[in-house]
């Protein structure tokens, strides 16, 4: 990796803030000082969505096609997910979880955060792809047998295309704990849904979520949750907030999911920096 560095003509990473905590953090796990000799040719770049596989618009997979304008219609397939996973009929929000049964998405979090949920009357979907079974594995495994009667709670152990699509167009929020994050597609895909992020601020999620109360970006940019930490109560900090939005203020709440889904975090903007990248080298 340090030969290919050095020998490149120029050197990408998923995320902008990804390059930095490359260049001045831990981020790049001992290439550091390799990256900063050649950072006049390093930079990150923001992976993208596929805005045709994810698109409410024509999901084959969603019972009820949606867009920002028309983002009530989000509540049928908010009824769906609760019909496919035997969720009850309730008034409260739905906060999901897609991704890895790994150390590196802060599952110690994500268990927090469905505990948290369930005390605030929510419900809490999970569906956690295992590539091989390990501690984190069997912990979420006997949490699945441990809730497997709870009617507001329910945990997929395994990835299935077609409920994922569904997870990101019924849940209301979307919990993305990670201890570390290149980029992070979780949130850009439920961001084009309508779903609410709330982030840990690390990696690509810093260029992407900005937090609904604090950002100093402008109302209309503002897209989610941040918090910083890696303890229960920083995940409380966000999540809470989030729902006391859902729960009080729903109006506002509605205009924040349609802000997630006004953004563009499309692969149009990224392929053009490549573009201007290969036209770097070039004229170089």
């Amino acid at each position: 990796m340090k030969g290919g560095i050095l020998y490149a003509n120029f050197v990408t990473t998923v995320s902008p803030n990804h390059a930095d905590e490359a260049l001045y953090d831990d981020g790049a796990f001992g290439l550091g000082r390799a990256l900063k000799d050649h950072q006049d040719r390093f930079r990150g770049v923001l992976n993208g969505v596929d805005y045709e596989a994810w698109n409410p618009q024509a999901d084959p997979y969603l019972p009820a096609h949606y867009a920002a304008g028309s983002i009530e219609r989000k509540t049928q397939n908010k009824k769906a997910l609760r019909d496919r996973f035997w969720l009850r009929d309730s008034d409260g929000p739905v906060v999901a979880y897609v991704g890895r049964l790994d150390d590196q998405k802060g599952m110690h979090l994500v268990h927090h955060a469905l505990f948290y949920t369930l005390a605030r009357r929510g419900q809490f979907v999970l569906i956690g792809d295992a590539h091989y079974h390990d501690g984190i594995t069997s912990h979420f495994w006997h949490l699945k047998d441990y809730l497997n009667a709870n009617p507001d709670c329910h945990l997929e152990i395994g990835y299935r295309e077609d409920l994922a699509h569904l997870v990101y167009a019924g849940a209301d929020l979307l919990v993305v704990p990670s201890m570390f994050e290149p980029c992070g597609l979780a949130p850009l895909i439920a961001m084009r849904y309508g779903t609410v992020p709330v982030v840990r601020a690390t990696g690509g999620m810093t260029d992407t979520v900005f937090d609904y109360d604090y950002s100093r970006r402008p109302p209309a940019e503002r897209n989610g949750y941040v918090f910083h930490h890696t303890d229960s109560q920083a995940v409380e900090s966000a999540l809470g907030r989030a729902l006391r939005l859902w729960s009080a203020r729903p109006r506002e709440f509605s205009q924040l999911a349609a802000n997630c889904m006004r953004a563009d975090y499309s692969w149009a903007r990224a392929g053009q920096e490549y573009l201007d990248i290969y036209q770097h080298i070039r004229h170089k």
